[in-house]
């Protein structure tokens, strides 16, 4: 039993790789990019970093390994809501360490 949870486990994981790069691929072909930090709790696109797995699983609002895909160019110019503290958010082509769940 353990043996198949292991290797349903590790499908599961190859699915959304392989989704991943297929969709970046053809996404970024017709103009769009990854945006981290600007995606709502669980609508990020596949691969949001620790603590997820793929699409839709982002634990917190703009959590900043979660990435989106958006239009090529409007990604550190989006609208959003500032943090709790009060200071300014934006999005950003690479990785973010801000808005992690612990």
């Amino acid at each position: 039993m353990t043996l198949m949870k292991s290797t349903l486990g590790l499908g599961a994981a190859l699915t959304c790789a392989l989704s991943m790069t297929a969709v970046t691929g053809a996404h970024a072909q017709e103009g769009m990019e990854k945006c981290f930090g600007v995606a709502e709790a669980g609508q990020n696109d596949c691969a949001a970093g620790p603590g997820t797995t793929c699409a839709g699983t982002s634990k917190v609002d703009y959590q900043g390994n979660a990435w989106k895909l958006v239009p090529t160019g409007t990604c550190t110019t989006m609208d959003l809501p500032a943090a709790a503290d009060g200071s300014a958010r934006a999005g950003s082509l690479e990785e973010l360490t801000r808005d992690i769940p612990a």
